[in-house]
């Protein structure tokens, strides 16, 4: 699969939203029941973007958008601002072939540069697919919450996921890098 990663756009938002509309319809990574439209995802873009959160899209050679990676605050206290949440989304013609790796490894090489000091994983349905493509980049099971979510006709467990980033816990965090000016201490 011939690929190209770079930075989203609010042009990317249609596809974005088609992408979204057929993980909530079809699949466990959202808990989300109704698709939002492009509206809606165009605000919840800006407000990731805004904040300076990575935010990538992957596209073919014809530039049909693939799939798309962001990273997001965790929690909103001011201590959790070194640690950031990954979401992952493939369109369905891309999944199986390795591009969620691609992506999550960008968003780990960002996050890392940007300064954060721990990535989660939320993983909705507690998906073996995507416990497994965490696991092969290195974030270790931390728990699951049993009978999180009802879709589907059934009741679904949600699983977390850690990983660290750059100096972890072993050296104080730079005050003065990127998360920092996220959060009013």
């Amino acid at each position: 699969m011939t690929y190209h990663l770079r930075d989203a756009s609010h042009t990317d938002i249609p596809a974005i939203t088609d992408i979204y509309r057929d993980s909530v319809l079809n699949g466990t990574a959202s808990y989300e029941i109704t698709p939002p439209g492009e509206a809606e995802m165009l605000q919840r873009f800006k407000a990731i973007i805004e904040k300076g959160y990575p935010y990538v899209v992957a596209e073919d050679a014809d530039g049909t958008l693939l799939g798309y990676a962001y990273a997001s605050a965790f929690r909103t206290r001011p201590a959790y601002r070194w640690l950031v949440e990954d979401s992952i989304y493939l369109s369905p013609l891309a999944r199986g072939r390795g591009l969620g790796k691609v992506l999550l490894k960008e968003l780990i090489e960002r996050c890392t540069g940007l300064g954060f000091r721990q990535m989660a994983a939320v993983i909705g349905g507690a998906s073996s697919a995507s416990a497994g493509l965490h696991a092969s980049l290195g974030f270790e099971m931390v728990g699951t919450m049993k009978g999180t979510g009802f879709k589907h006709g059934q009741w679904l467990d949600t699983i977390f996921m850690q990983r660290v980033l750059g100096d972890g816990t072993t050296t104080p965090p730079d005050l003065g890098a990127y998360p920092g000016i996220l959060f009013e201490s």
